[in-house]
């Protein structure tokens, strides 16, 4: 079973709706089910999923606040850069002492 579903034709669409799913899903969205043996409940699986890409694509995403790395998170990256530094400096040939 496939299902295309045009969003830039689409009637049920407001005009906010329908900008947000051409930024997200482009022109057509196109779902292509084969998981049974019967057309009917292919068909009845392409319409949920075709709702649930829709629903998650209409969904208004909240905008991120940014945030400063924590003290530990700090801690570890310079503990991982020390480590780093240290495995790197145990490879190097000893140097001769004049």
């Amino acid at each position: 079973m496939e299902l295309i579903f045009d969003i830039a034709g689409s009637g049920v669409l407001g005009p906010r709706q329908r900008a947000r799913l051409l930024e997200k899903l482009g022109v057509a969205l196109r779902i292509v089910v084969t998981d049974e043996r019967s057309q009917v409940r292919n068909r009845q699986l392409a319409l949920e999923r075709l709702a649930e890409r829709l629903d998650e694509a209409l969904r208004a995403d909240r905008p991120r606040r940014p945030t400063l790395p924590t003290q530990a998170s700090r801690e570890r990256r310079l503990r991982a850069k020390q480590l780093r530094s240290t495995r790197k400096l145990d490879r190097r040939s000893p140097t001769p002492e004049t």
